[in-house]
């Protein structure tokens, strides 16, 4: 399998699945679990960002990376925007594990501001929206500039989104991929629904 779990330890970052919470815009934990995983060959530009990131005193935080095509189903179903989330007829390239959500940290270890929370839906989510304050700008160019030259292509959508420029040539994962999956159960996916 081409998968490498991503730990805190191993790779220098903050990890904080919010896929794995009720934290997120389902308002329901989409992953019994949450573990972090990455193809290696964006494990390899994670690192490249990690390091950029720590010349400047900052951290990267993950929100998502690998996401099984289970999961982008439920977040299709509950809110089916092309904008935002990729159709997962087509399949999108978390589900390829060749794109990750983050963002940054000061040395205190808080979120810098990026002037919407991750999974905003709305146009002020957008790369380059003047409705946000100018620290916010500055903050996502931050990220933007850590992220591209590290190697990653940015979704324009979403001021968190990085995948790989070829992302669409990798191909698609299921939980049934991992040893331990990161859904949950049937049943449990059913008593969730209740």
């Amino acid at each position: 399998m081409a998968l490498v779990e991503i730990l805190p330890e191993t790779h220098k970052v903050e990890i904080l699945l919010l896929y794995g919470t009720n934290d997120n815009f389902t308002g329901k934990s989409v992953y019994d679990r949450p573990r972090c995983y990455l193809h290696t060959d964006a494990e390899k530009l994670l690192s490249n960002a990690v390091e950029l990131a720590a010349q400047l005193s900052l951290k990267i935080r993950i929100y998502d990376a690998f996401r099984p095509s289970e999961a982008q189903w439920v977040l299709w179903r509950h809110s089916p925007d092309p904008n935002f989330l990729a159709d997962p007829n087509i399949g999108s390239p978390h589900s390829r594990g060749v794109a990750i959500d983050v963002t940054l940290l000061d040395t205190s270890g808080q979120e810098l501001d990026m002037g919407t929370g991750f999974d905003e839906f709305s146009d002020l989510s957008h790369h380059g929206n003047p409705g946000i304050s100018t620290v916010a700008r500055r903050n996502r160019m931050l990220l933007l500039g850590i992220m591209t030259a590290a190697g990653w292509d940015f979704f324009k959508n979403e001021w968190w989104h990085y995948q790989l420029f070829n992302s669409k040539t990798y191909q698609l994962l299921s939980d049934r991929t991992l040893k331990v999956p990161m859904m949950l159960s049937k049943k449990k996916q059913k008593d969730a629904n209740k």
